[in-house]
């Protein structure tokens, strides 16, 4: 008989699947600020950008989700968003307040995600504890 429960996810698997966790909460509070900040001359820029930050965010926490349960699926987009985001972390050099917290977040989940544990993790490789 099977155990329905999968196995743990390795700690730099957790540890990226946090940090996302994290960006996607962040998205979701941006998209809100944007609503609240609404300019009736540019209405419906700013209700498709907010849209679009809460919709990125859930997708990013639904990742998340899935890096806890070692779906292999979200290794994808978590990588993409990672690269995504030190390109914004460049981009905003001169403000240190925001491109180092960007810039490190993204750096630390890449190098969690490209561990070989969070490797053989999420590509259902079975690791030698249970062989």
């Amino acid at each position: 008989m099977s155990d329905p429960t999968p196995p743990r996810a390795p700690t730099p698997l957790l540890l990226a699947a946090l940090l996302v966790a994290l960006q996607g909460a962040g998205l979701v509070a941006l998209a809100v600020v944007g609503l609240a900040d609404l300019v009736s001359s540019r209405i419906e820029v700013g209700v498709s950008v907010s849209v679009f930050f809460a919709l990125y965010g859930v997708a990013l926490a639904a990742c998340a989700w899935a890096l806890t349960r070692r779906r292999g699926w979200a290794r994808g987009p978590v990588m993409l968003t990672q690269l995504i985001q030190l390109g914004i972390a460049w981009n905003a050099r001169e403000h240190a307040l925001l491109a180092v917290p960007l810039a490190v977040t993204a750096l630390v989940a890449l190098v969690a995600m490209v561990q070989p544990a969070s490797i053989e993790a999420l590509l259902g490789v079975p690791d030698e504890e249970s062989a």
